[in-house]
């Protein structure tokens, strides 16, 4: 090749190099990101540049500090739906070795390998649930073999509506359970409760075993859901599946009340104490739970919160530790946030009278007055529920409200 042509030849190599990097520099991208398709431009306001290095809007620089308005953080948002989609739970070694732990009772060391456990996907869901104006969400707490308690307070006290008296929104209800908690049961009764939900629509079902110290399991599965899916619900009652509840009676309590406000009431229990007698249903040992004293919590039968109060309660309870008793796990996470729970009267989460044999738990007439009545069986709550709603007729009224 002639000197002429070489120096052509290089000439135009260099200008196409010089042109690359001239692109190169100006849209910013390195070479390899050259042959790709650039990214669409996204609108910026305009900037100027401060000597300290940082960029400050022009139409903000020569406002006195004093004017210029802080942008309000935006709040952290959750999940919108609920995120948690496998079982990924395996036990916890570290505590086998210890010598505390090897004296402990089998469910207990059972519970504490597994603690750490908290939250399991979705089997039944139904967020329309809180679709729309709801003023009070009945949640109750339910096993899949008690279909029988379900039909019942379906047919009674868990009765919707779709709106209560002064346009305050609607009534909803729903069940929380677990899986089967013997797995030669599981199948069987998972396929019952499909063909009872797609019937009624009204059941929430996570992916643990129903079983008694799951319950707590039960309390944060549903206010998790609940921060998820009811940002609106104004009020909530949340009870067992074999009590009695008086409707007419907590809409007028709730009357006085606003959704902002710090509710949780029920059957309050002050300074109650761990039981440490191994035969009791809520024994509980001392490497367990050390206090003298539970702080003040509502029984389980049955009580009442602000939606508002609820969703704090979902963040509180995320800083403990489970705790097997889920009535004092809630009261637990109501102390993290210092409210306390309010006691009333119409709450008889151990009947009317303590005493089991008392003619009291059985007289209409006081059913008729409470809000929350524990415990009875669906014939029972069926039978009362329409002595109550009958031509029923009492010498006085007791004031409850």
């Amino acid at each position: 090749m002639s000197l002429w042509k070489k120096t052509v030849y290089k000439s135009v190599c260099l200008s196409l190099a010089l042109l690359v990097a001239v692109t190169v520099f100006q849209r910013s991208l390195t070479p390899n990101q050259f042959l790709q398709e650039p990214p669409p431009p996204t609108p910026e306001p305009q900037k100027a540049q401060k000597s300290s290095g940082h960029l400050v809007n022009p139409n903000s620089f020569w406002k006195n500090p004093k004017d210029v308005v802080a942008p309000t953080p935006a709040a952290p948002q959750g999940p919108q739906t609920w995120d948690v989609s496998t079982t990924n739970c395996s036990a916890n070694v570290n505590l086998t070795h210890q010598p505390w732990f090897q004296g402990l009772e089998p469910h207990f060391r059972q519970f504490l390998t597994y603690r750490h456990c908290r939250y399991f996907p979705m089997l039944l869901n139904h967020p329309e649930k809180c679709g729309g104006h709801v003023y009070l969400l009945v949640v109750v707490k339910s096993i899949i073999t008690q279909h029988d308690r379900r039909e019942a307070i379906r047919q009674t006290w868990g009765r919707e509506q779709e709106s209560v008296s002064g346009g305050r929104g609607a009534i909803r209800t729903l069940f929380l359970l677990g899986t089967a908690s013997k797995q030669e049961e599981r199948t069987h009764y998972q396929q019952l409760l499909a063909y009872e939900d797609r019937l009624y629509g009204d059941i929430l079902q996570w992916d643990f075993l129903d079983s008694f110290f799951n319950l707590t399991l039960k309390e944060i599965h549903f206010l998790k859901w609940f921060d998820i899916y009811c940002p609106h619900v104004q009020f909530i009652f949340k009870g067992d599946d074999d009590v009695f509840v008086n409707p007419t009676n907590l809409l007028e309590f709730l009357a006085d009340w606003q959704p902002r406000e710090d509710l949780f009431v029920g059957d309050v229990l002050q300074h109650a104490r761990p039981i440490r007698k191994k035969d009791n249903k809520y024994y509980i040992p001392g490497v367990l739970y050390s206090k003298a004293s539970y702080p003040p919590y509502a029984g389980g039968g049955g009580f009442l919160m602000a939606g508002g109060l609820a969703r704090r309660l979902h963040h509180a309870c995320d800083t403990l530790e489970l705790y097997p008793i889920d009535d004092v796990f809630l009261g637990m996470c109501l102390e993290v946030l210092g409210v306390q729970p309010t006691a009333h009267e119409g709450f008889k989460t151990f009947g009317i009278s303590r005493n089991r044999n008392s003619r009291m738990n059985k007289e209409p007439c006081f059913f008729r007055s409470m809000l929350v009545v524990h415990k009875l069986l669906p014939a029972e709550l069926l039978a009362m529920w329409g002595l109550v709603h009958g031509n029923l007729t009492c010498s006085r009224k007791l004031q409850l409200l």
